[in-house]
């Protein structure tokens, strides 16, 4: 059900409770009421909700909402850089930077960002973790044939940023990295709320991805996927060149969003825990710059 809290464990086998933000709304919407399906089809899942919405989180208007935000949710503060005068806007602390020693890299391929992992050394057996929904199609993903081809029988990896969370994010591991590719499109909620109904929300939603061409892990795919109240998908690598594991690739405006990792067969094994969380149906908190593969 849609309305049971969100579960997830830490790398220490602990079972922790998410805070979620806006949990009530995204219930209604997702929880096959039908004045929420009426309500996501004809307004949330449009761009210009977000848009608006991201516009209004960017001004001055929403410094007011940092503070009682930080309170409420218990952040610990001290890692992150807070700019001399403080944040000018709610989004402004949204995607705030933070200290890189408190996000040491580990060894072989990292977490490219703070979130909630899911982990298939097979990309088939993805849907296995879902309610129901199609079968999770690489062709309707990348919408590139030949590209979508090479990653077939590959591996993937799930990292749901949730509203708390540290929303920049970085690359897994050393190697040059290709053009960024749009897929405009929808902007559903990745939430568990909306990820419990189908899998299919990541063929819908507006998405971009490039290449990291890695000595050790072969072709790497990264794909940033926008969300409900996440308008802006605002990369800053540059592309074409080659960049350093744990270097930042980008950041999330305000929402919640994913990153989705695709691996070509036999390139990576998962680390045991994340693997081990996923087939008993729990996300694993893993932070940027930890060692999720090798």
């Amino acid at each position: 059900m849609s309305d049971q809290p969100i579960q997830f464990k830490d790398r220490q086998g602990n079972i922790l409770t998410e805070a979620t933000p806006g949990s009530g709304f995204l219930s209604f919407l997702y929880g096959g009421n039908i004045l929420g399906k009426l309500s996501l089809w004809l307004l949330v899942k449009r761009k210009f909700f977000s848009v608006i919405f991201g516009k209004y989180m960017s001004s001055t208007l929403s410094k007011s909402k940092v503070q009682p935000f930080i309170e409420k949710y218990e952040i610990n503060m001290s890692p992150y850089v807070i700019p001399y005068g403080g944040f000018k806007s709610f989004n402004d602390f949204f995607y705030r930077k933070i200290l890189p020693e408190y996000r040491p890299i580990g060894d072989g391929l990292v977490c490219p960002a703070d979130g909630r992992v899911l982990a298939f050394q097979n990309i088939d057996n993805a849907q296995d973790f879902f309610v129901k929904g199609k079968k999770f199609n690489l062709h309707s993903f990348l919408q590139n044939d030949s590209l979508a081809h090479n990653f077939e029988g590959g591996s993937m990896l799930i990292v749901r940023l949730a509203p708390v969370d540290y929303h920049r994010y970085h690359f897994p591991c050393d190697g040059t990295v290709s053009n960024n590719r749009v897929i405009t499109a929808n902007y559903y909620s990745v939430s568990p709320f909306a990820l419990r109904k189908s899998l299919q929300i990541f063929l819908e939603n507006q998405r971009a991805y490039c290449i990291q061409d890695s000595e050790q892990f072969g072709k790497v795919l990264y794909c940033d996927v926008g969300a409900t109240l996440t308008g802006s998908i605002l990369n800053t690598f540059q592309q074409g060149e080659f960049h350093n594991k744990g270097a930042e690739k980008g950041y999330f405006a305000f929402g919640g969003s994913t990153v989705v990792l695709l691996l070509e067969k036999g390139k990576v094994s998962w680390s045991s825990d994340i693997l081990r969380n996923t087939k008993d149906g729990m996300e694993t908190y893993v932070k940027m710059g930890e060692t999720i593969g090798v």
